[in-house]
């Protein structure tokens, strides 16, 4: 999925354009960085209320290339910075974090599916 197609299923915006284009194929929503860690894939879009500074450094760990902030939140100008700086991509949207997810499986992002080892 390209970004413009991730922008329009979340009436979002760009804040941060990647540095060259992008095609996720997953999706991944936490406010908690250690399961980020636990679950992450290449071509992934971290979904995520977290905006601080470990929310860029998670992605940057996980090899994450985009970041979408959600529920309306607008990262500082330090974060953007440093995204810019990482070579990730920041964008923002104003729905809440389960119709973003709604959303991007409707448009044909897919989910990382079950957690190994789990019941």
């Amino acid at each position: 999925m390209k970004l413009e197609e991730v922008i329009a299923a979340v009436d979002g915006q760009i804040l941060i354009p990647p540095p060259s284009e992008l095609n996720l194929v997953y999706g991944c929503a936490s406010d908690l960085m250690s399961d980020v860690l636990n679950l992450i894939h290449p071509k992934t879009l971290l979904v995520t209320g977290l905006v601080n500074v470990q929310s860029i450094r998670t992605a940057e760990m996980a090899d994450v290339p985009a970041v979408l902030f959600v529920r309306g939140k607008s990262p500082s100008p330090e974060i953007c910075q440093l995204a810019k700086e990482i070579g990730i991509a920041v964008m923002i949207s104003p729905y809440r974090m389960f119709d973003c997810c709604g959303r991007l499986s409707q448009a044909g992002l897919r989910g990382l599916g079950k957690v190994q080892n789990a019941p």
